[in-house]
């Protein structure tokens, strides 16, 4: 993707509807309910490689506080603020590489899908610090930069805010995307209502 992407007014709707499956409820509920669904597709899928990526600060801080769900991060991508306050992220050291990047807010940066793509590539664990804009859009590169490989299972995970101005009520959550082909061409559907600037 060459170009600097921007959401428009006008297609927002669509961006808050959740991409994968929504554990929905209070973060306390939901990250019991992902342990228990990490646990039975372990059990079924025996030998493969579970890769976790989040995105948004307090996705991440939940995740790295668990003992069980740290074990399988790549990636955590945040801006260290959540409704616009200051938040502090745990466990720093236990990524291989903390990198900073910029991505204006309501964008995707261009230089994202390349930095990305290659990130996941490398297989470490980093964490990527938003230190001008915000993550939010982030979720879209990130999904896109993946191969499809054997043996490996990978799942992107974001806070879903409550939403009620639409036909269906969306409630609090937090949504795990597995990455599959269907998903990767939802995203591409996506990336065509985007404008480019």
């Amino acid at each position: 993707m060459m170009k600097d992407l921007r959401l428009p007014i006008t297609q927002r709707k669509k961006f808050t509807q959740p991409l994968g499956k929504l554990f929905s409820g209070k973060r306390e509920d939901t990250i019991g309910e992902v342990i228990s669904f990490f646990k039975k597709e372990r059990k079924i899928n025996k030998g493969v490689d579970y890769r976790v990526y989040c995105v948004g600060d307090i996705v991440t801080k939940d995740f790295l506080e668990n003992v069980y769900l740290r074990e399988m991060i790549k990636i955590c991508i945040i801006d260290e603020k959540t409704k616009r306050q200051k938040i502090d992220t745990p466990f720093t050291e236990f990524f291989e590489q903390i990198i900073e990047l910029e991505n204006p807010t309501g964008t995707i940066s261009k230089d994202m899908w390349s930095k990305l793509k290659q990130l996941i590539e490398n297989n470490r664990r980093v964490l990527v610090k938003i230190v001008e804009g915000e993550e939010d859009l982030l979720v879209i590169p990130l999904i896109s930069g993946f191969s499809l490989l054997e043996g490996i299972k990978s799942y992107v995970f974001y806070g879903q805010p409550p939403v009620t101005d639409s036909e269906k009520p969306i409630p609090e959550g937090l949504v795990c995307i597995e990455v599959t082909t269907q998903i990767k061409k939802m995203v591409s559907r996506l990336i065509k209502l985007m404008e480019k600037y």
